[in-house]
């Protein structure tokens, strides 16, 4: 008897962590650059968005490029900045469920599954568009810039102001 209340309660537990909609059981971060939707509507109101798109995922110490498709309720949302959405692995590697906040409502929250397919790279963006770089270099600069979301630094400072570039005074 005491063996069924326990396994009552591990199930218990499994299957309210599994509901949650709380950001505190989603430890990873993610930014989304881009993303690609498709809507799909029944009479006037949307009934699913299908899409693809890229990111970076912050786990740990780790950041990792990206590539995914989805098929959600909801229109999915590119990151804002350098705003992060939290996340947690369904199947490490294979899929990502991410908290999504309802806008307009505090403390309420949606979730969509990612498929994702994990890269050996960073993405990047800048004045050219999308870019790449060794997941080593991104680490480097965002210990320049105090910059983890993991950890609630969500906004990269400047750097100091021995890193930054002296200008070269024009010859005479």
């Amino acid at each position: 008897m005491r063996f069924l209340a326990v396994t009552a309660l591990a199930l218990l537990t499994v299957c309210c962590l599994a509901e949650s909609r709380n950001p505190a059981d989603y430890p990873l971060r993610i930014h989304i650059f881009s993303r690609s939707q498709t809507s799909f509507y029944h009479h006037e109101w949307l009934d699913a968005a299908k899409g693809e798109g890229r990111a970076n995922l912050f786990e740990g110490s780790d950041v990792h490029g990206v590539d995914f498709n989805y098929d959600c309720e909801h229109k999915l949302r590119a990151s804002f900045g350098y705003e992060t959405y939290s996340a947690r692995w369904k199947k490490p590697g294979k899929k990502l469920e991410v908290l999504f906040p309802v806008f307009g409502k505090t403390n309420a929250y949606w979730t969509c599954d990612l498929n994702t397919d994990v890269k050996d790279f960073t993405y990047t963006r800048g004045p050219r568009g999308m870019g790449s770089e060794p997941e080593q270099r991104f680490l480097q600069w965002m210990a320049r810039h105090d910059y983890d979301p993991v950890h609630g630094k969500n906004v990269p400072t400047r750097p100091a102001a021995e890193d930054t570039p002296r200008p070269v005074a024009p010859h005479s």
